[in-house]
């Protein structure tokens, strides 16, 4: 019985902990065309308070960088990497010691995408990333990504 509900706290509490990572990262999402059938997604993060949001080549062993998975679809193709547009900040942190690279307050993520036919449809996927600051690291997260496009 003890066992019992100790787990059952124990995954409560893990759960609310989850939520937390996901709270101080906002994201917003809009698509923008720059040719026929070709679309730029922006992917955009605020970050909240004094925490920092990892690259994607976070540097090293430690910190989980952002990333993003697509889900395939018939109707587009993804152009290249997601590119990012934001002050990079490179620094050596104590806490996985080496240097890391972060964002603060905000990021723009880029994803050019291609129609196959001039129709609307929508780009579809997760990212997950984490947040530290001076004192802390909050587990990863997972967030889903929808942005419709073309049309």
């Amino acid at each position: 019985m003890k066992k019992s509900l100790l787990f059952c706290l124990s995954l409560l509490t893990g759960g609310l902990v989850m939520a937390q990572s996901s709270k101080e990262v906002s994201w917003s999402y809009s698509a923008k065309k720059i040719a026929d059938k070709t679309y730029e997604v922006h992917m955009t993060a605020t970050i909240g308070g004094n925490y920092h949001l990892y690259a994607q080549d976070a540097g090293g062993e430690g910190p989980i960088p952002t990333t993003f998975t697509f889900t395939k679809s018939p109707l587009l193709t993804l152009d290249g990497p997601v590119k990012e547009k934001g002050q990079m900040v490179k620094k050596n942190e104590a806490a996985w010691g080496h240097d890391v690279k972060y964002y603060e307050k905000t990021v723009d993520f880029v994803q050019v995408v291609k129609l196959k036919t001039n129709v609307k449809t929508s780009l579809a996927g997760k990212v997950e990333f984490m947040v530290c600051n001076d004192q802390q690291c909050l587990p990863p997260a997972d967030v889903d990504i929808k942005v419709n496009i073309g049309g």
